[in-house]
């Protein structure tokens, strides 16, 4: 049987109310239920899941992820438009979680750490057809996609459709 997508992440975390607040404030998650300090389930806005993300506490004194070591390297999530981009971009730098902005051709993409040191992408899918025929990495030059698509496009599952 083949995977269709994926349905929700579950993280470790040193600090669970902590985190909640990170993932509610940046992304507008909602809670869904909350275990004492101990874990949080949190759902995504228009979700139709019963979560996206879950959150387990190991305690403060919990090592962080290692990079280069195996392991997950990081989660993305995908924006509807370019706008929701923006917005979820300046919100990463106005919290200093921002380490990256990557243009990968076929995606527009933010890379940040939330407060353990867990890396996770944003991104914003560009329509399908307009999809170059080589892949790249390059700098991501927000205002010149901007231009080019609006900030309103929306594409991927927002655009309810394979775009």
């Amino acid at each position: 049987m083949p995977v269709r997508r994926l349905n929700h992440a579950v993280l470790y975390v040193r600090d669970v109310p902590r985190s909640v607040a990170f993932y509610t404030g940046v992304f507008g998650f909602e809670v869904a239920v909350e275990i004492g300090d101990r874990a949080a389930f949190l759902r995504a806005p228009g979700t139709l899941n019963d979560h996206d993300l879950g959150l387990f506490s190991v305690g403060a004194q919990a090592a962080g992820p290692v990079p280069g070591q195996a392991g997950l390297y990081h989660l993305a999530w995908e924006v509807g438009t370019l706008g929701e981009l923006a917005e979820v971009g300046a919100e990463l730098r106005r919290r200093g979680s921002l380490v990256g902005a990557t243009d990968h051709g076929v995606s527009k993409s933010f890379y940040a750490k939330d407060p353990d040191g867990i890396e996770f992408e944003v991104m914003w899918r560009v329509p399908r057809d307009q999809w170059p025929t080589e892949a790249g990495l390059d700098r991501l030059d927000l205002d010149a996609a901007l231009a080019r698509w609006g900030a309103d496009l929306a594409t991927g599952a927002a655009a309810g459709s394979a775009t």
